[in-house]
């Protein structure tokens, strides 16, 4: 029997109470639901929030600081502080937690993404409950996943989940900012994220999200190519995770359907970290698009950064716009020598490398 496996997150602002402070009561409150979870023969992921709030608390600081070290700092107490809280609470109720901490980084290299893929697996095979959490004390903006929502959208592909729930300060979705709005609705179903869906996420700061439900569309999008899907609720609404996974209506369900994407695609689209980029011709860019051809060298009109065979490279059309994302097939070095020249050309300049693809189309993914 295969192992049935939720994503929980919760975020800052459902962790802690109306003083900024770690709710600790709240997170008994949750521990329960997910032990409540586990004699239901479910095995959870806590992707959780809060690490900074928790080191202000510990650090006896009244305000936010505005540098990184201080804040890295906080985050170094603050990630224990939350951590023993939850390891504590879990213990109370027979249950072990792990540790694991992420940056973009840890999951762009595929072969490290696939080792964290492993550790978490492997943590639920031992009846564990991984807790997880983006590595603040090093991570600087280049590395960030910005918000814990697409991380706990990551960490669901990651453990094949089938749902992940995402606990925040609102009811979910509405149809237009209720701060503005007396008419917005919550919208219960999502099947499909339409122009007219994602223009009432709102912006960072809006009513409709403690970060703004952007990044919870985002989140979405993410986890509908993978056919998982997901629900936006109110975290400190009554057994809201029991509930949301009994398939109760509570908040905003984005429905899963179909993997559009998988495995190493849906990696190469979501989590994997580019080394360098090329610059494609109109050609070249209806060949991928069109035609689900690979992309040569004779294509090729500029290349950038300093890429190796096997890591990911960010292909572009000569008017900036993304058109893909894919495995190199060559160097960049190597690329550079023979970008836009055909077959017959290739072999006087690179005969090792004539008729070879820059990506291969087995290795690409159209975005």
């Amino acid at each position: 029997m295969s192992r049935r496996t939720v994503v929980v997150k919760v975020g800052s602002s459902t962790v802690t109470g109306s003083d900024g402070r770690v709710d600790h009561a709240f997170l008994g409150v949750l521990v329960d639901q997910l032990a409540a979870l586990r004699d239901e023969g479910f095995s959870t992921v806590l992707v959780t929030s809060g690490a900074i709030a928790a080191g202000f608390e510990a650090l006896g600081l009244d305000s936010r600081p505005s540098d990184m070290p201080t804040l890295q700092a906080a985050a170094a107490i603050g990630q224990v502080r939350l951590v023993e809280t939850y390891a504590d609470l879990a213990a109370r109720r027979g249950i072990t937690v792990g540790q694991v901490l992420f940056t973009r980084h840890d999951v762009g290299q595929r072969q490290q993404y696939v080792n964290a893929c492993h550790t978490l697996e492997r943590l639920l095979d031992l009846g564990a409950i991984p807790v997880v959490n983006e590595n603040d004390t090093t991570a600087v903006d280049e590395i960030r996943f910005g918000d814990n929502d697409y991380l706990a959208a990551l960490v669901g592909v990651m453990v094949h989940a089938e749902l992940v729930v995402l606990l925040t300060d609102i009811e979910g979705l509405y149809s237009a900012d209720p701060r503005n709005d007396s008419s917005a609705r919550l919208v219960e179903r999502v099947e499909e994220l339409t122009d007219e869906l994602l223009a009432s996420a709102g912006g960072p700061g809006s009513a409709v999200g403690s970060g703004g439900m952007a990044t919870k569309i985002e989140a979405a999008r993410l986890l509908m190519d993978a056919g998982i899907p997901l629900v936006v609720c109110d975290g400190r609404r009554e057994n809201v995770v029991v509930d949301a996974i009994g398939g109760k209506p509570v908040g905003t369900l984005f429905a899963g359907g179909k993997a559009a994407l998988r495995g190493r695609k849906l990696w190469l689209a979501y989590a994997g970290r580019t080394a360098g980029s090329v610059v494609i011709d109109d050609g070249a860019r209806d060949a991928l698009c069109l035609r689900g051809g690979s992309l040569l060298p004779a294509g090729v009109i500029d290349v950038s950064g300093s890429f190796v065979v096997g890591e990911a490279v960010t292909l572009s059309s000569a008017d900036g716009n993304v058109v893909a994302r894919g495995i190199a097939g060559m160097s960049a070095e190597q690329l550079r020598k023979v970008k836009g020249l055909r077959s017959s050309q290739i072999a006087e300049v690179l005969p090792e490398w004539a008729g070879a693809e820059v990506v291969h189309r087995d290795h690409l993914v159209i975005v």
